[in-house]
């Protein structure tokens, strides 16, 4: 293939890259998928970050909340990264890994995959986050993490 001479061809558009074929991780737990809505979506058709972060917290919090069998609280967003935007109509799923467990917190990562065109699907990962959560009694004061239960034969 030769490159195009004519001054039309060399300032034209540039071809729009090839997706990636990006596959959802097998080492992660699927804890939450949602679709964003007209109402979650900005000016310019693009999902607010925030609806975003407050759906990862809820991701976040069905994880932890298995590792501390009880009540717990956000207590950090120690990173959070868009990488791409979010539409209206795309698929969210949200995968988290357990990172660190502490005497009384939580930490884990959260990768967010969008789902894209339902008739051609592809994936793209659009965010990643690192929160952490503190086990917390009735009064809402830190408690203990109880010890992993022992596997059963």
């Amino acid at each position: 293939m030769t490159e195009p001479t004519s001054p039309t061809a060399a300032t034209a558009a540039p071809s729009v890259p090839q997706r990636s074929d990006v596959r959802l991780p097998d080492d992660k737990a699927l804890v939450l998928r949602v679709m964003p809505m007209p109402a979650d979506a900005n000016g310019n058709g693009d999902v607010f970050g925030g609806w975003i972060m407050a759906q990862a917290d809820l991701a976040g919090a069905v994880a932890c909340h298995r590792v501390a069998r009880g009540r717990i609280t956000t207590v950090a967003v120690n990173q959070f990264i868009f990488k791409q935007p979010v539409s209206v109509g795309d698929v969210l799923s949200f995968y988290a890994e357990i990172t660190r467990v502490g005497r009384t917190s939580v930490s884990v990562h959260l990768e967010v995959y969008a789902e894209r065109n339902p008739a051609d699907p592809h994936f793209v990962k659009v965010t990643e986050a690192d929160l952490t959560y503190v086990a917390i009694d009735r009064d809402g004061k830190p408690r203990a993490i109880p010890a992993p239960a022992a596997p059963t034969a």
